[in-house]
């Protein structure tokens, strides 16, 4: 057990957001601890796409040879509506393939070697903040901090803790789906990535490295309890797409089960809780229709940089901190995060999504048009 032991800043969760945040904090002379409650590496719920606005701060600035690791290059997208109408255009900015096991495992080496304190297997129980000091209890021991960041991802029991508004938010199309991800080998193209809509839900696939693909899809929680179980909820929902259909009988399981996560919520959030700057999914997501959510979080994670070594460097205030942060989220994500709510209006519903996907094929401009609403510039 570790007592008492002080740091300037501390992240609670260790995925794309909080790692890339500590390697910039090491570097920028602050001393980082991340409480991590996995053991790297390991597989997370993710679509696994990047849109290539990230490419040069994850190779450039963070330092990931991204390059030696062979990542495939995805420049074109594929839409399905539920009874199989198609579109077919042409990704303009394009994005690459990686694995989160892959990723976050590079990033967490990275981090070491800048100087964090990665704790791992430690999950973070407790977050109390008096007189302008966070102290947070963790099953590894007692720590305290001038910072504190949320970078726990979609959901973290601080959210339930806390309150947080979105947690009482009410069954909608904006809350309680669960998301399913299978790595598999199948006959793909690789520079292709898919969006395969059907009932309640979509489905994206695209590769990574080492010759395999992710195939990772949401859908309400109803639908699998429905149906009794995930195989049977694809049998019986995803099926009804005929390119699904055809992709999930053909394809080699890499491993024996899928990965899950349930009551993911699309819900606003606000950036700033009890004090502590919420980084990554934990600020807000964008539906992962939109393919952006992992370059939004590592974009965040150098807004949240900026303004957080002003504040341990003196040059502003917690509070001045806190309200930088927060209109640099809102300045760079709302207008992305509310694009990704009214594509998921359509998506999913039957005759709205077939409508959609007709009028995009009809409509270059539409389609142009959405997909540069959902991603952003370099950074």
């Amino acid at each position: 057990m570790i007592e008492n032991n002080a740091y300037d800043v501390a992240l609670i969760g260790g995925g794309l957001a909080g790692l890339n945040l500590s390697i910039q904090l090491a570097r920028k002379g602050h001393s980082v601890v991340l409480f991590e409650k996995e053991t790297y590496p390991f597989h997370k719920v993710c679509g696994e796409y990047i849109s290539m606005e990230s490419w040069n701060f994850l190779t450039e600035e963070i330092g990931v040879e991204l390059k030696n690791h062979e990542v495939p290059f995805i420049t074109k997208l594929w839409v399905t509506s539920p009874k199989g109408e198609s579109l077919k255009s042409k990704l303009n900015l394009g994005g690459f393939g990686v694995s989160r096991y892959k990723l976050d495992f590079l990033l967490k080496e990275i981090a070491l070697t800048a100087g964090v304190s990665v704790i791992e297997k430690c999950k973070a129980e407790e977050v109390i903040f008096n007189k302008n000091i966070f102290t947070i209890k963790t099953n590894s021991g007692i720590f305290t901090t001038k910072v504190c960041c949320g970078t726990w991802g979609k959901r973290s029991n601080f959210d339930i803790k806390w309150k947080r508004a979105f947690t009482g938010k009410t069954s909608s199309r904006l809350n309680n789906y669960v998301g399913i991800k299978y790595h598999v080998k199948m006959d793909f193209e690789p520079d292709v990535i898919a969006l395969h809509n059907f009932k309640d839900g979509y489905c994206g696939m695209s590769k990574i490295e080492d010759d395999k693909f992710c195939v990772c899809y949401l859908t309400k929680a109803s639908n699998i309890k429905e149906a009794g179980s995930i195989k049977k909820a694809e049998e019986q929902i995803l099926y009804q797409n005929p390119h699904l259909k055809k992709v999930f009988e053909k394809m080699e399981h890499c491993y024996d089960a899928p990965l899950s996560i349930s009551q993911i919520s699309f819900s606003k959030k606000n950036a700033v809780e009890n004090n502590v700057l919420m980084i990554g999914d934990a600020a807000g997501m964008i539906t992962p229709l939109c393919g952006n959510g992992m370059s939004m979080a590592m974009h965040g994670s150098k807004l949240a940089a900026t303004s957080i070594s002003a504040f341990l460097n003196n040059n502003m205030s917690r509070k001045e901190m806190e309200l930088n942060y927060t209109r640099d989220w809102k300045n760079n994500f709302e207008t992305r995060v509310k694009t990704g709510k009214f594509v998921q209006y359509f998506f999913g519903r039957m005759a709205a999504t077939n409508f959609l996907v007709k009028s995009m094929n009809y409509s270059k401009m539409l389609t142009n048009k959405l997909i540069k609403l959902t991603h952003g510039k370099s950074f």
